[in-house]
């Protein structure tokens, strides 16, 4: 560490006398600051901090005492040391004056240098450690002042990681309710199977469970998403189409909720043709998500609104309802993820608090803006999502290829080799290929799957990835070195179903890629296109 210099003043009107008071003190570390008259001093003294001044009591215009009584009135050397160096009479009145104007010392000249040198080392020495002080001072005072900041960052922090305790254990509580809720209707339902052999009851119970797995899937798509988001993963395909298109698409999603609880959906749509770039998919996502949770805390018989209109160069959907609102300390969190607003009037109808969040940041990925606004409590809300036109109508996509319809023709009849550990979906799975008129074989491991294959020749393979002992992928790489099984149709059914999982499934071999729940209505039409 580099130690700063201390200065002390000479002030005496002769030159002899102030080479000789130089030559008495110089020392490493010591600044001799030198003045022949009070006016010089008070310009230096303007400059530096000096550790101890040494005034010559007789000097023209300005005597030591005045130059003293000068520095004692400023702020900056109202300490300051100060002896006073005199070849006059040594009597108490100068002495009295002296030390009225700030004197410490008085030394008669001749000086005796022992004496001056001894004084002044003293003085040195107590500048040099307060000068130490005042630098550990300042440090300590740095140091208490970063603690503190440091101490408001883990306050925050802590408190920060509280709420987030505290939230996530209100997640899993809701997310173990949002999977229990369709888990009892599809318990109910395979009672009354058992019970009833009713062909109409049998019938609405199946639909009732299709529907609770749809729910179940759902939600768990929700949390993937939330997650691909997070990441930056999410794939979104962007292309040109009139925003009239994210009505109708939403709609047909939204619109029995709304018709289910007698609610009154109103239009005001006078620029639906306008075209953005963007991805409809996700878009509608986002529109749905709008407008079930427009429903949602809207009571039986209330009013939803729609409206959409261009303002400059971008598209605003207005989503609006006279529900039950939103306090105003929760309309900057409810985009937050896991944050549910808290109503104690009972319309709250549970979700993960992921919808909202979700939305957003879908809406960033297109360049927009979402807000949410409402005057309180049982005041309804509304919610403005914007979105920025297309700069370009850029030629659309050419359409898809249309998936055969599903269901209008019968099945011919294949050979299916199911594989999977779990045994239940897979021997329930082979039933209902087998009702179907298929022939049949399963396996629960990647090992058997391999060796039944070479006997078996399935034209198709049904074949989950997470095995036991061979996964799914080397099972499949396994099977398309056999050249008898070159036109094999290989279908993943698996829980992975993240965008890596598929582009693995489709580097290993497999041909599609189906994510569990797996639909037998998806299967069927995948065995009807076969291998192309």
């Amino acid at each position: 560490m580099t130690t700063s210099p201390i200065y002390f003043l000479l002030v005496d009107d002769l030159d002899a006398n102030l080479l000789a008071l130089e030559a008495l003190l110089t020392r490493k570390g010591l600044v001799l600051l030198k003045a022949k008259s009070g006016e010089e001093a008070l310009e230096l003294l303007l400059e530096y901090d000096v550790a101890l001044a040494l005034l010559d009591v007789q000097m023209p215009n300005m005597n030591g005492f005045e130059l003293a009584e000068l520095m004692r009135g400023r702020e900056k050397n109202r300490h300051t040391p100060i002896i006073f160096l005199t070849a006059g009479h040594d009597d108490s009145q100068r002495r009295f004056r002296g030390y009225q104007a700030g004197a410490v010392d008085f030394l008669q000249k001749p000086i005796n240098p022992d004496i001056l040198q001894s004084k002044a080392a003293i003085f040195f020495d107590i500048y040099a450690q307060k000068s130490q002080l005042q630098r550990q001072h300042d440090e300590l005072r740095v140091l208490a002042e970063e603690n503190k900041s440091l101490l408001d960052i883990s306050q925050k922090h802590a408190l920060a990681l509280k709420e987030n305790d505290q939230r996530k254990d209100e997640f899993l509580a809701t997310l173990a309710h949002e999977l229990r809720n369709p888990l009892a209707p599809i318990h109910n339902g395979l009672q009354l199977i058992r019970m009833s052999d009713d062909p109409t009851t049998m019938h609405q119970v199946c639909d009732m469970m299709d529907l609770q797995v749809n729910n179940m899937v759902r939600l768990i798509d929700d949390l993937l998403d939330i997650s691909r988001v997070s990441l930056g993963k999410i794939n979104i395909c962007k292309d040109n189409f009139p925003v009239e298109n994210i009505i109708i698409s939403a709609l047909t999603v939204s619109q029995l909720n709304i018709k289910n609880k007698k609610q009154q959906l109103s239009f005001d749509i006078t620029d639906g043709s306008e075209y953005i770039f963007g991805d409809l998919t996700r878009l509608s996502q986002v529109l749905v998500n709008l407008l079930n949770n427009a429903s949602k805390y809207t009571p039986e018989g209330g009013l939803i609104n729609l409206l959409v209109f261009r303002e400059n160069s971008r598209i605003v959907i207005e989503v609006s309802d006279n529900g039950i609102g939103i306090d105003a300390n929760m309309l900057t969190k409810v985009f937050d993820i896991f944050t549910q607003v808290d109503f104690s009037s009972g319309y709250s109808q549970g979700g993960l608090g992921i919808g909202l969040s979700l939305v957003e940041r879908i809406v960033k990925m297109h360049q927009g803006s979402i807000e949410a606004k409402s005057e309180g409590l049982n005041k309804g809300s509304t919610f403005r999502l914007s979105l920025p036109l297309a700069t370009e109508i850029a030629p659309a996509r050419p359409p898809l290829p249309k998936k055969p319809e599903q269901g209008t023709d019968k099945l011919a009849a294949l050979r299916i080799l199911i594989v999977d550990d779990n045994e239940d979906a897979a021997n329930s799975l082979a039933e209902i290929m087998t009702i179907q008129g298929h022939a049949v074989k399963v396996a629960f491991n990647g090992r058997n799957a391999i060796k039944m294959a070479d006997d078996f020749a399935p034209q198709a393979v049904l074949l989950d990835i997470g095995l036991p002992d061979v996964d799914g992928y080397e099972v499949c790489r396994e099977l398309r070195k056999n050249s008898s099984l070159q036109k094999t149709l290989i279908v993943a059914q698996t829980g992975y179903g993240q965008q890596q999982d598929r582009a693995d499934s489709t580097a290993a071999g497999f041909d599609h890629h189906l994510v569990k729940p797996v639909r037998i209505q998806d299967i069927n039409a995948l065995l009807k296109i076969g291998r192309q």
